[in-house]
């Protein structure tokens, strides 16, 4: 019954992050390029419509859960017969915090700032919130994102199939 929920608590982490880490890669190399190529009416309004939807119960779930279900998953690695999946859930678990914390840090403060810009109708320097917004800034620290979130998705990929060969 341990190895079960081991492995059903590591793939959900898994899941999870392989979910978040392509939330990052599709504004990375989709929703980012794109809005680049707009105006400024269309790039803050876009962006702030984008902002809001993504803050929902699915999304939350799956970008908070991959730092719990992954922390979880490397607490029950560590009764003896089940450490084979041990430091990649560990790699997995600090590369899922930072991603995190980049996120808080330097992500969301911009989004938060492009929404409280008020109505792009009603915004008299368009180019002014675009320019505060600072994409190259908030587009770098995504790129970090997508290395840093694709790279935990591979380490419990890496821990799924270590715990599997030791089980």
């Amino acid at each position: 019954m341990g190895e079960l929920l081991t492995g059903a608590v590591l793939g959900a982490a898994a899941m999870t992050t392989g979910l978040v880490a392509g939330v990052f890669v599709l504004y990375a190399h989709t929703i980012m390029p794109g809005l680049g190529r707009t105006d400024d009416r269309t790039f803050v309004g876009a962006f702030q419509a984008i902002d809001q939807s993504i803050i929902n119960p699915w999304f939350m779930s799956c970008f908070f859960g991959s730092l719990v279900l992954t922390g979880v998953a490397a607490a029950l690695h560590l009764p003896a017969p089940r450490h084979g999946g041990l430091p990649w859930t560990v790699a997995a678990f600090v590369l899922n915090l930072v991603v995190i914390v980049i996120t808080l840090a330097v992500n969301v403060p911009r989004n938060d700032a492009i929404k409280a810009a008020g109505e792009p109708d009603r915004i008299a320097d368009l180019a002014g919130v675009r320019r505060d917004f600072d994409e190259p800034r908030w587009r770098a620290w995504n790129l970090v994102r997508v290395v840093l979130s694709c790279t935990a998705f591979g380490s419990l990929l890496v821990a799924l199939v270590s715990s599997g060969q030791r089980g």
